[in-house]
């Protein structure tokens, strides 16, 4: 029965905040500009772990968001994200 009533409350409590243009969940660390110039660093050629110190993100976070583009050419053919097994 107790439960039954908090979990009301924090539903309306939700539906309260959403009214009022507030969304859940933990902001992003960086602005879309922060992130557009982290790329052009990255294809400017500056080290990926100069770039994650720089803007305090882990370096796990700079693979994800600008993964390696990897290739590999067999016999003149370019083969693009190529991941031997």
């Amino acid at each position: 029965m107790e439960r039954v009533l908090i979990v009301e409350r924090t539903r309306a409590g939700l539906e309260a905040a959403r009214a009022q243009g507030r969304i859940g969940g933990r902001r992003p660390k960086l602005t879309p500009e922060q992130w557009a110039q982290a790329g052009r660093l990255i294809r400017a050629g500056l080290p990926r772990q100069q770039i994650a110190i720089i803007y305090d993100v882990g370096l796990s976070t700079l693979y994800k968001k600008f993964p390696v583009a990897k290739s590999v050419s067999y016999t003149g053919v370019e083969i693009k994200n190529y991941r031997p097994s």
